[in-house]
């Protein structure tokens, strides 16, 4: 089930809003203020944020900011029908725009859109942190700046970056780049490993020693 947010400080439009994406099988979380919004995210994911452009505290571009830190899709609601508003609303992380008074089967149809095309966005790309690893082409960036990383070191942030939160213990980690790299790797040798990714990676990723275990990275 797809988990959307709603930014909307006008509580007719928002309920009408919420019972339609309810309906259609979304869970909905409606947030009426900027200082809402920002906690609910702290507290759990979303997959896509609706969120009103103009509010009593704010914009709603500080929340999308937040929401496309953590990967999720953002459309905006305004009143501005304006090229100059939809330029500006683009260049602040839109993945979509829509125009209030709008039509409700019209904006359902823009959300299913809209989460499609970020779930197959998301196949290719991977966050962990303040890391992005773009799987296709290899590639991992911190704040769009590539970061050089060996194969082996590579390979052993996709074991992170796909356990996330996960206590991984040193013989899994080591199975796990065998089974990959065909290249035998001695324990004290995968310690080497993750002090160069620290090094390389930095304040970026948190990876936490858990002492005669293991590792996890949040």
């Amino acid at each position: 089930m797809y988990r959307i947010l709603v930014l909307e400080d006008d509580v007719m439009i928002a309920s009408g809003l919420v019972y339609a994406l309810e309906s259609e099988g979304y869970e909905a979380v409606h947030a009426k203020n900027i200082k809402e919004a920002q906690a609910v995210i702290k507290g759990s994911g979303f997959d896509l944020g609706i969120l009103d452009m103009q509010l009593p505290d704010g914009r709603g571009s500080d929340v999308g900011k937040m929401l496309k830190e953590n990967g999720s899709a953002v459309i905006f609601l305004t009143v501005e029908d304006e090229e100059s508003g939809i330029v500006k609303a683009f260049g602040e992380g839109a993945d979509d725009y829509v125009v209030k008074p709008f039509r409700i089967r019209e904006l359902l149809a823009r959300i299913k859109r809209t989460l499609e095309r970020n779930k197959d966005s998301k196949e290719e790309f991977i966050r962990i942190g303040g890391v992005k690893i773009d799987t296709a082409a290899g590639k991992v960036y911190i704040n769009d700046e590539t970061v050089e990383l060996t194969a082996l070191e590579y390979r052993l942030l996709l074991i992170f970056a796909g356990n996330k939160g996960m206590l991984l213990t040193r013989n899994q980690i080591l199975e796990k780049i065998w089974d990959s790299a065909g290249n035998f790797v001695e324990d004290n040798t995968l310690t080497v490993y993750v002090k160069r990714l620290r090094e390389k990676l930095g304040d970026s990723i948190n990876i936490e020693t858990v002492r005669g275990i293991g590792y996890r990275v949040d």
